[in-house]
């Protein structure tokens, strides 16, 4: 097999699999591949830099480039122009074939629908997606015709778009669900939905068969990951994958015990994944190819295309409206991984702080998938904090008890310690986590929350300083895709009154709140990149156990020197309050995180109990 010496950046899988009946003299067959762009487009100069390589070697009508969904929302860019400007790039980049992830719908269906069928120049696929009369909303699959072998391309959506977009946008007026991405049967009608598409492409004579999947692995609804897929459907060469922001290359069994490659680039264009499908030897190979570092190669033309798409939105994104000291966080040390989304962070005090001021409520609620952008330290621009809030949903102030607010926490928290949207990020409340109790919490087939049938994780919940009450009436504010549409699975709202509906986008409340609450300036309360406190996690696995004082050995050990000193993780501790108690500033706290990487692998997660290393004073 060929291969490009700028491609050998990345560890490639290679698989062997049986021989296409008819295609055994043809020459490999290239599909670059990306996922979970969310409108960071700085990298897709790269991307047709990379592409350009591959034509050169492989021959122009052997490349087909895919995306795996999440490419049209996530950034201002997206937001001004309701995804038709990402859709312009990917046209212009010559993508061949897509498919709808879980925030492609965030628009809406019509607006999707109008962008596919009027705008793309690429073809939509997705064999799930179904509409009220059982019928394909897009095409399941396209068999591609390069002359003397056929591939076929199957779209996979995620079921968890139900929940992890706006549940209207699938729904009639009164509320009765008009959509299905085949969720039910435990995972069966989905497995189900695929084997047909794989099979009537077979059928009509693919000699490969590559699903573009939003399914994910980590943090995924177990029967609807990608893995799950392979082992309960035959005839998939490759599954191409996307949703959960992971970047590996595995190898799965499929229900005839056959091996089938799997692969995802991660996000925002961390990387470029290649598939090359070789069926003179019958080898599938994967690589993902990194989109990052000085020597990643760059088309010019695109580069400059992109810069004129964004020049068109530069003077209004840039207007500085404050500053910060310090960096307000979404996600974790890497910048990929969603601290948001596992605790407290000060970014997600601040968005929920935002909403609970906005309306004058007593409880603030953003879950954590909303929150969806780092603030750097230094000025703040209208970029920034869109970047932050890029969904443009709407606040609403709703009643709600103490029962409905302890379920909406639980509800939150039944994933952890797994990465979840659902996640909320509080203001005006603090509450405790036991880890170590499983969550009993019950979801429909859509994910929507039914109730708890057994302890709750979630206890000592304070409202405004005092202990929640069950009976009592609360006023809640988050936006309309939670309080209303039950997004994430939070439905115990949704016939609760509304006091206020749908007054102010979620990120106008912010710049707002920021702007003048805040004065342009973050204040002192949210230095701790850990947030406020307001959510205190503990884990009965870390718990300190009493041990026996030990017999001192004869042997004189020697002392241990100041930069090895131990430090107990006590309650509400976080590595801000430890440097800032210990080493005398919480600016310190990086240093305590670089000395324990070994033990700590999100800065956002402690545990009381933990025996930490300390820096020297």
């Amino acid at each position: 097999m060929k291969k490009l010496a700028s491609l050998l950046l990345t560890a490639a899988l290679v698989l062997g699999l049986a021989l296409p009946a008819t295609a055994s003299d043809a020459s490999p067959v290239v599909i670059l591949h990306t996922n979970d762009v969310h409108t960071a487009t700085d990298r897709y100069a790269a991307v047709a830099a990379y592409r350009t390589e591959m034509e050169q070697q492989y021959g122009t009508d052997r490349v087909t480039l895919v995306d795996s969904g999440d490419a049209i929302q996530g950034g201002p860019i997206g937001t001004l122009t309701e995804g038709a400007s990402l859709v312009d790039i990917m046209n212009y980049l010559g993508y061949d074939y897509a498919i709808p992830g879980n925030h492609e719908f965030d628009y809406g269906m019509d607006v999707l629908l109008n962008l596919a069928e009027n705008r793309a120049q690429y073809t939509y696929l997705s064999c799930n997606l179904l509409d009220q009369s059982g019928q394909s909303v897009f095409a399941p699959y396209a068999v591609a015709d390069y002359g003397d072998v056929q591939v076929a391309y199957v779209g996979v959506s995620t079921p968890e778009t139900l929940t992890k977009s706006d549940p209207t946008h699938f729904q009639d007026d009164v509320g009765n669900y008009i959509y299905s991405f085949c969720e039910g049967g435990n995972g069966q009608d989905l497995y189900t939905a695929v084997q047909n598409a794989v099979d009537a492409s077979r059928a009509e004579g693919a000699d490969y068969v590559v699903a573009l999947a939003h399914l994910g692995m980590e943090g995924t609804t177990s029967q609807w990951t990608s893995s799950a897929v392979i082992a309960n459907t035959t005839g998939i060469d490759v599954v191409i994958d996307g949703h959960s922001h992971e970047a590996y290359q595995q190898e799965v069994s499929n229900k005839a015990g056959e091996p089938v490659a799997l692969v995802q680039t991660g996000t925002q264009l961390a990387n470029l994944g290649c598939v090359i499908l070789d069926p003179a030897t019958g080898e599938v190979t994967t690589q993902l190819l990194s989109l990052e570092g000085e020597d990643t190669p760059v088309d010019s033309d695109t580069q400059a295309y992109l810069a004129q798409v964004n020049s068109q939105f530069e003077e209004e994104l840039q207007q500085v409206v404050g500053s910060t000291s310090v960096s307000l966080k979404a996600t974790a040390e890497n910048n990929y991984d969603w601290a948001v989304r596992v605790g407290e962070t000060n970014l997600g005090d601040l968005v929920a702080d935002a909403y609970r001021y906005s309306l004058g409520a007593d409880i603030g609620l953003a879950n954590g998938g909303g929150v969806r952008a780092d603030i750097a330290v230094g000025e703040i621009t209208y970029q920034d904090l869109l970047s932050v809030q890029p969904y443009g949903n709407e606040l609403c102030l709703v009643e709600a008890t103490g029962q409905e607010v302890l379920d909406a926490l639980e509800m939150g928290v039944r994933l952890y310690p797994e990465s979840s949207g659902g996640f909320l990020q509080v203001s005006g409340v603090t509450f405790t986590v036991d880890a170590s109790i499983p969550s009993s919490v019950q979801v429909s087939d859509q994910g929507a929350f039914l109730g708890v049938d057994g302890p709750y994780r979630v206890t000592d919940v304070m409202v405004g300083g005092q202990s929640l009450e069950l009976d009592k009436v609360y006023t809640v504010s988050s936006h309309n895709y939670l309080i209303k549409s039950g997004g994430d699975g939070f439905t115990m709202f949704q016939d609760n009154t509304l006091l206020k509906d749908s007054v102010i986008l979620d990120n106008q409340a912010l710049i707002s709140f920021f702007t003048d609450e805040m004065g342009g300036q973050v204040g002192a309360d949210y230095q701790d990149p850990a947030g406020q406190g307001r959510i205190t996690i503990l884990n009965a696995s870390s718990q300190p156990e009493e041990q026996p004082e030990e017999t001192q050995p004869d042997t004189e050990e020697p002392s241990a020197q100041p930069q090895d000193r131990i430090y107990t993780v006590q309650k509400g501790d976080s590595l801000w309050r430890i440097a800032s108690k210990e080493l005398g500033s919480g600016k310190r706290w990086q240093e305590i995180y670089e000395l324990n990487r070994s033990a700590i692998s999100n800065p956002s997660l402690i545990y009381i109990g933990q025996e930490l290393k300390l820096p020297q004073a």
